[in-house]
């Protein structure tokens, strides 16, 4: 997909207005995800050494407990749910683009949305650039609109974890580490910043905000509240398949982890997600730190659930990349004819 996407690019700079060179990324930007995940694995491996029984090494260790899962059930597990995924966050896409920017079928923006998860594995925001891409190719729609879009799918993403951490911590109080009560409070200031987010892009007391009138911004000045709660409510599936997934998925690493604690937990591993850096480190960190008596266990099963993903989605991926490439060029080779 390199050579499409590439001769893509260039004909959406061409389509697209001028922009001011970028500034080149500061060193500690680019040193930082990878510094992160060196301290977390550092932290993972002294944590499974004091654990490693005497005379065995850690990576043995691991590879013993690696051998004892049932591979064939986790993938009859995994790969129904990677596609319910991709349906799931290919509505969230055509919900907001035919919003925010233009008219759409999902059946073509299916294939389109699969096969930029193969390069999400590398970047996410390359990912994302390619369906900008597309969308100017055959839509027109300029490059920074696109951005905007995914800005607000970024900002709901947010608060839809934090709706289902709150959710989750409420019913499993008990269950779940006395730390996680804290997100309670987290919900409350959100909540207020949501409330104060909303009447600033949709009052029309600030109306003539030159910040509000930026480019970018254009989703979350046209985003009706309702928008927001809309976005939470079609992505809530894919996180409560996820609660039973990854409940079902420990016990074949051999812990057992009861569904109200998955529930409370879940949500809140996942905005270890949301940190940058290479192999999910903070997420798959969380895992050995909350189940302390599984460490090898835990420490396989997050590094396998949240790295096998990728690698599902970008194989669901190339499945849909043949009929994506004939989405994104066919408009295009027509028009020039």
């Amino acid at each position: 997909m390199t050579e499409p996407l590439d001769t893509a690019a260039g004909t959406a700079e061409t389509a697209s207005e001028a922009a001011p060179p970028k500034r080149p990324t500061p060193l500690w930007q680019k040193l930082l995800p990878w510094a992160i995940t060196l301290i977390c694995f550092a932290y993972l491996y002294n944590r499974i050494a004091a654990q490693t029984p005497e005379g065995q090494s850690v990576p043995g260790y691991l590879a013993e407990v690696f051998s004892t899962v049932n591979w064939v059930a986790w993938l009859a597990l995994m790969i129904p749910y990677s596609f319910i995924y991709l349906l799931i966050d290919t509505a969230v896409l055509w919900r907001v683009i035919n919003w925010f920017n233009t008219r759409v079928k999902y059946r073509h923006l299916l294939p389109v949305r699969a096969s930029t998860y193969i390069i999400s594995i590398l970047n996410e925001q390359v990912g994302k650039g390619a369906m900008a891409v597309y969308l100017n190719r055959r839509e027109g729609v300029p490059g920074w609109q696109i951005g905007s879009s995914m800005l607000f799918i970024m900002f709901c993403e947010f608060f839809y974890l934090l709706t289902w951490a709150v959710i989750g911590v409420s019913i499993s109080w008990d269950v779940v580490p006395p730390v996680f009560h804290g997100f309670l409070y987290i919900a409350v200031g959100a909540a207020i910043f949501w409330c104060a987010f909303v009447y600033f892009f949709r009052s029309e007391r600030f109306a003539s905000s030159r910040l509000r009138q930026r480019d970018i911004l254009k989703a979350f000045r046209e985003g009706r509240p309702g928008y927001y709660l809309t976005i939470i409510l079609i992505r809530s599936p894919a996180i409560v398949g996820a609660m039973v997934v990854y409940q079902v998925a420990a016990g074949l690493f051999g812990v057992d982890i009861p569904f109200l604690t998955m529930m409370g937990i879940l949500p809140v591993i996942f905005f270890g997600t949301l940190v940058p850096g290479p192999f999910r480190a903070v997420a798959v960190t969380l895992w050995p730190t909350l189940f302390p008596d599984h460490v090898a266990a835990m420490t396989v099963f997050g590094f396998v659930q949240h790295n096998f993903f990728l690698l599902f989605n970008a194989a669901i991926g190339l499945l849909f990349l043949r009929q994506a490439n004939k989405e994104l060029f066919s408009d295009a080779a027509k028009a020039s004819g």
